[in-house]
């Protein structure tokens, strides 16, 4: 991950600088449109839920818009049901997503 730290002034005319912290916005692009190239293909989610709970499940990447992607998930139990995530999450690592294609190795987005 590609971060860039700045150092940006606190107020006008004052000598304190406060630093912040700036993600590429080249990071969440690129993101895009790796997982915009595997829209139709069946993919992986591993999806960190918080307090140790950990969710995997496997569905069909349906639809990627410029800040969520959706994954059509078919359960055994349950209807065909949809969820989104945004890049971000991606970025964060809150949710990884493994592209799985019968002729190509598995190919992780992150």
């Amino acid at each position: 991950m590609s971060v860039r730290t700045l150092l940006l002034p606190s107020s006008k005319g004052s000598k304190k600088w406060k630093v912040g912290c700036f993600i590429e916005k080249n990071i969440l692009v690129r993101i895009r449109k790796d997982i915009e190239k595997c829209i139709g293909k069946t993919v992986i989610l591993k999806a960190n839920k918080g307090r140790k709970k950990t969710v995997v499940r496997e569905g069909i990447l349906e639809a990627a818009y410029p800040n969520l992607f959706i994954v059509k998930i078919n359960n055994d139990y349950d209807s065909p049901r949809k969820v989104s995530y945004t890049y971000s999450d991606v970025l964060t690592g809150t949710v990884e997503v493994t592209v799985c294609s019968q002729s190509e190795p598995e190919e992780k987005i992150s």
